[in-house]
């Protein structure tokens, strides 16, 4: 038998990191989730910009099928790394808390990384005329780009989440909220 005396106080730490690293790994989604969840959400954003822009007479097709495209791909890597993330800090709550955890991940990561994938489109137009790669430079025009290209997302293409974007994101808190974890 171990008494108190007999522990270290590593044990403790130990075992609240295993506790941890438990609930993260108890939080990863299964495949039946997040695959069709992902497909799903990705046609959903997709069609959420495509609804926009061709209702506004925006730009030509073939510009209306970037932008779609970079909707679609930005929720489709949005929402497992949202669903996962909403698991985690979830667990064991209300299913308010669960609708609302949900949300918060759902946006901050679909428009999060709907942005990036933006990024990535504004900064190969504009390498052209960058410096050469990994040049001091080149690491400034690399992230004022990036952060121009964020920047002018949030201005002029979060819109394009309007409304459609907010219907889904409602249905897919309730979703969760009600899926059995």
């Amino acid at each position: 038998m171990i008494t108190l005396s007999q522990t270290s106080p590593d044990d403790g730490q130990r075992r609240t990191r295993a506790g941890a690293l438990e609930r993260v790994r108890s939080a990863a989604p299964p495949l039946v989730d997040w695959m069709p969840g992902a497909v799903i959400w990705a046609v959903l954003m997709a069609a959420s910009a495509y609804l926009q822009l061709t209702l506004h007479e925006w730009a030509t097709p073939t510009h209306i099928n970037l932008v779609t495209s970079i909707f679609a791909g930005g929720g489709l890597v949005a929402f497992p790394m949202a669903l996962w993330a909403a698991r985690l800090l979830a667990q064991r709550r209300s299913p308010e808390a669960r609708f609302a955890a949900m949300v918060v991940c759902l946006t901050v990561l679909t428009v999060g990384l709907t942005a990036l994938f933006y990024a990535f489109d504004y900064r190969a137009y504009y390498s052209e005329w960058h410096d050469n790669a990994f040049t001091m430079r080149w690491v400034f025009e690399l992230i004022f780009t990036t952060l121009a290209a964020c920047y002018q997302f949030l201005v002029m293409g979060l819109r394009l989440f309007f409304p459609l974007g907010f219907v889904a994101l409602a249905a897919a808190g309730l979703w969760f909220a009600r899926h059995a974890h």
